[in-house]
């Protein structure tokens, strides 16, 4: 019903609110866009622009097409990437830590597995540490795994805040030491936290140690402590406690992906390139 190259040329036209703009950035003249707007509108049966001598807006229409443009193109590369490239064959022996496993990942391995239905993919998930050991010890071929801002030698995600998680409605008293829920030692948001509160000339107890995130979800939402925790990865039942003169703020975590130089390459690639593709915008 849509065409694609019309849906193109009308997300060129959101971008640029500018008909003139849209074409230079396409390469094609200004006549040519306008009469692709024109039948996507006729294709939609509303209208998506209104222009005049000086502005293009978008109606409603238009706001809600941009988003269905974005999934469809998006659906089209996905299809263009699954039949046009050969059939990879072999074993990718994956590693996450936990809380990395909890968001988006599960659906990146899913649509993965989809496009490379021959690969063998093995799923490891642990701690930072552990994964690395293992990749180390060539047991792994790559992991993603959580690590201080600029100190990757791998491919970087994206650089999350680090910050402090605790359930709905806690409140901390500044005399108090912080009751901190951490991760056994060596960990590096464990580290961090520690750090910074030494730092802050702020005490704190920890309350309780645990092995995974789910150790730590569970502590949090006992009321036992609070912890630091990946902003992009922060339970919705959760509340982000702002960082102030009694709570130092923790700054920030690079989420990379390091990959064994032992290994073959092509699969290490493709899932490389398959979470970068889906990372989180921002």
């Amino acid at each position: 019903m849509f065409e694609p190259q019309h849906l193109r040329t009308f997300l060129a036209v959101t971008s640029t609110l500018s008909f003139t703009r849209a074409a230079h950035l396409l390469g094609v003249s200004q006549p040519s866009v306008s009469q692709q707007i024109k039948r996507l509108e006729q294709a939609a049966g509303r209208p998506l622009l209104t222009r005049d001598t000086h502005s293009v807006q978008l109606t409603d229409h238009g706001e809600a097409m941009a988003g269905f443009a974005r999934a469809i193109l998006a659906a089209h590369e996905e299809a263009d990437a699954y039949f046009a490239s050969p059939t990879m064959t072999g074993r990718l022996r994956f590693g996450a830590a936990d809380d990395l496993a909890l968001a988006q990942l599960p659906g990146v391995l899913r649509a993965f597995r989809q496009l490379h239905p021959s690969i063998q993919l093995e799923l490891t998930v642990g701690q930072t540490s552990m994964l690395r050991r293992r990749l180390d010890a060539n047991h792994l071929d790559l992991v993603f795994v959580k690590e201080a801002p600029g100190a990757t030698t791998g491919t970087l995600v994206r650089r999350d805040p680090l910050v402090w998680v605790a359930i709905p409605g806690t409140r901390l008293a500044p005399d108090e030491p912080i009751p901190l829920v951490a991760y056994s030692a060596p960990s590096l948001s464990r580290l961090t936290a520690t750090r910074v509160l030494a730092e802050a000339g702020r005490t704190w107890r920890i309350t309780c140690k645990v092995l995974e995130v789910n150790g730590v979800l569970a502590a949090i939402r006992a009321g036992l402590g609070i912890a630091p925790f990946p902003g992009s990865l922060v339970p919705n039942d959760l509340q982000v406690l702002a960082a102030g003169p009694h709570l130092p703020a923790l700054g920030d975590v690079d989420l990379t992906l390091l990959a064994n130089p032992l290994s073959e390459r092509a699969p290490i690639e493709a899932l490389t390139t398959a979470i970068l593709r889906h990372r989180p915008a921002g």
